[in-house]
């Protein structure tokens, strides 16, 4: 079996991945609320913990969502209301990562739950996966091109944060919460720092070339596939920023 028959679908997968989570990403870095992603994710994977834990994997998606949506709904009242956004964030995902800990203890399998819920091995996703995260991707890129243009206030907040939390959901029992995190901050960062290129598109063409770095190092060297996403996404994001501000700051003297 060739490489690429093996990588397909996890190639097919995280290509639609990319495009979405780029364009949440750019909307996270333009509001400045950078680990919201990810405090939304970690309050998601306590839903998939309890699941596991005390009703033996049953009601997984709902009480993902639920979980999620009540991160959502509490990061967009705070938004409106608080000076310090970010810390209430990092309060959240800290209180996130501990209940997932307290929660899996309660189990023989709780360790290796835990890696799977930080970056699960992609590899191995089925196509009933892909097509079913495809529909539920398209279904939020149609309302926010759709409705979110339309709204204000906190109603424009909320639903921003519940699509947010929609995609976390779908996303974080695929690839784990620190995949969905690269996947949505590192295109878009790169993206927004650099000039020749809209933004949106730069962020996808830049995702899929990381993605299918970190895919043929994960396979070639028998790598953990999520772990390889997150490493190779971030150390080369790392080296481009620091690039690239660097190049900034030369051509201001």
């Amino acid at each position: 079996m060739s490489a690429l028959e093996i990588l397909w679908p996890v190639l097919a997968l995280t290509f639609v991945m990319v495009g979405i989570h780029t364009l949440f990403g750019l909307e996270i870095l333009r509001r400045g609320v950078i680990f919201t992603d990810l405090a939304v994710g970690q309050v998601a994977a306590v839903g998939i913990a309890v699941s596991s834990a005390f009703l033996g994997g049953e009601h997984q998606a709902i009480l993902s969502l639920v979980f999620s949506f009540a991160a959502a709904l509490l990061i967009a009242y705070v938004s409106r209301h608080s000076r310090h956004i970010e810390a209430f964030i990092g309060l959240l995902y800290a209180m996130g990562a501990s209940a997932v800990m307290i929660v899996l203890s309660q189990g023989s399998e709780g360790d290796e739950l835990f890696k799977r819920l930080m970056a699960n091995d992609i590899l191995f996703v089925g196509s009933g996966d892909i097509l079913q995260a495809v529909g539920v991707y398209g279904v939020i890129c149609l309302l926010y091109w759709g409705l979110y243009s339309r709204l204000s206030g906190f109603v424009r907040e909320l639903f921003f944060f519940s699509l947010l939390s929609l995609m976390v959901t779908t996303s974080v029992p695929l690839a784990g919460v620190l995949v969905v995190f690269t996947l949505l901050i590192a295109p878009a960062y790169v993206a927004l720092l650099q000039k020749r290129f809209i933004p949106v598109y730069f962020g996808w063409m830049y995702g899929w070339g990381f993605i299918a770095s970190a895919l043929y190092l994960s396979y070639r060297n028998d790598w953990p596939t999520g772990y390889s996403i997150v490493f190779v996404g971030t150390f080369v994001t790392l080296l481009i920023v620091l690039w690239l501000e660097r190049t900034r700051e030369v051509k201001k003297r």
